[in-house]
């Protein structure tokens, strides 16, 4: 009798646990990674695609950003990546190193919905890797801006400034206008992100001699490095980390900066911190170049194929349902990440949004960050030389040097792997010949 409830019990229990998996039931499981926030969210698409895709569960897994890329790594090792996953831009060229994506060619040319003449060129770039399409963009970001209007108006600025010159006019009105204890711009020490918005502007790339070495002391690199030390000499911008303000969008509001440089996230939180008197003091801009509006960089994270995936067919109608402009738009509503298809900016929502109209036009501008596995850590060192410039420890002509220095000795095993594949190149083709 013992023995018969012990099975009846183990023969429930494999019941409901297949009831709540859904394993068994014939359709072809996608697993699907994603990080952070995105993770979360993205779960409330998948009803609606699994509902056209009845043969298709997808299996969303959220991953947390701080130990995303490592997990990545070690899934990639162990030969358990997902089949289809969303990573940082600045990832794609390390996974397509480690030969772990499967290029995308073909499956864009059998899919012209997914056009890629629809998204902006510079988050469409930022997949292409050596002149191969590893990823599509699934959200994208980029930096300008935050600005007070009603200050500028009181320092006698009547329109915000489209370049530097008129940025440092701006700047310094302002600081006449609020003394000694307030600033006309926050640049948060503790970012790389303002000095490379700064330097990507630059005519020439960031690296040079294909990825060999920085290229910290081209010119235009070094303009930007003079406009950055001159904000903080002048006293235009307090020398200070995020962490050492202890409310970012209490101080903007109160007054202790007028601009601040930052992602498209914060349209929502000025929206819900700053009190209603204040809402229709703010507004988002255009950031200033040398002549004219500006390049940035483009941020965001794009959905790959990983190549060991035994469901890339599968993974890929959940890619390309996920690119649907309307249903960008709803991650859009659900998330406040800005939409990598133009289309979709074509949304009552996004339209009628006068703070997201200066991040549609800057992603026109927006560039991809240098693609090679090393950027990460080169862009740790921009924001640690950055704080040397900005307090003065270093002259321009010294952190450009410093600059290129450190870039050079990360891509050390980098320049050795390429000179290797080169010198292989010529006797791979003596043998074949």
């Amino acid at each position: 009798m013992r023995a018969v409830s012990r099975v009846v019990a183990v023969a429930l229990f494999a019941l409901v646990l297949g009831s709540c998996s859904g394993r068994g039931d014939g359709r072809t499981v996608v697993k699907f990674w994603a990080m952070g926030f995105e993770g979360e969210m993205v779960a409330q698409l998948i009803p609606e695609f699994e509902r056209r895709h009845p043969d298709i569960r997808v299996q969303v897994q959220q991953l947390p950003i701080i130990s995303a890329h490592e997990k990545l790594l070690t899934a990639f090792a162990g030969d358990s990546l997902p089949d289809v996953c969303a990573i940082g831009n600045t990832w794609v060229s390390e996974f397509a190193l480690l030969d772990a994506l499967s290029p995308l060619e073909p499956r864009l040319q059998a899919a012209p919905e997914v056009s890629r003449a629809d998204y902006f060129a510079g988050a469409w770039d930022t997949g292409v890797i050596a002149g191969q399409v590893y990823a599509v963009p699934w959200y994208v970001e980029t930096r300008l801006p935050f600005y007070r209007q009603d200050l500028l108006k009181q320092a006698g600025i009547a329109e915000p400034p489209r370049t530097w010159a008129e940025w440092k006019t701006a700047m310094a009105a302002i600081k006449r206008e609020v003394g000694p204890d307030r600033y006309a711009m926050l640049l948060p020490l503790n970012e790389a992100e303002p000095l490379l918005n700064l330097g990507i502007q630059s005519p020439e790339p960031l690296l040079r001699d294909g990825g060999r070495y920085g290229n910290f002391r081209s010119p235009g690199f070094k303009r930007a490095l003079t406009f950055y030390r001159e904000v903080f000499q002048r006293q235009w911008a307090p020398l200070a980390s995020n962490t050492q303000i202890a409310n970012v969008w209490n101080e903007f509001g109160r007054g202790y900066f007028s601009f601040y440089v930052n992602g498209p996230w914060n349209i929502a939180e000025f929206k819900k911190r700053l009190p209603p008197n204040l809402q229709s003091t703010w507004m988002t801009m255009l950031l200033p170049g040398e002549n004219g509006p500006g390049a940035s960089v483009a941020g965001g994270a794009s959905f790959v194929l990983f190549r060991g995936s035994q469901r890339q067919d599968a993974a890929w109608k959940l890619i390309a349902y996920l690119s649907e402009p309307q249903v960008q738009v709803r991650f859009h509503a659900l998330t406040g990440n800005l939409p990598p298809r133009r289309t979709s900016w074509n949304a009552p929502a996004l339209v009628s949004d006068p703070y997201a109209r200066a991040f549609r036009d800057q992603l026109e501008r927006a560039r991809p960050a240098p693609k090679v596995p090393e950027w990460e850590r080169i862009a740790v060192e921009i924001k640690l030389v950055g704080e040397q410039l900005a307090n003065g420890r270093v002259t321009v002509d010294q952190a450009a040097e410093e600059l290129d220095r450190r870039a050079d000795r990360i891509l050390e095993k980098r320049r050795w792997m390429l000179d290797r594949a080169a010198q292989a190149t010529p006797a791979a083709a003596k043998e074949g010949g």
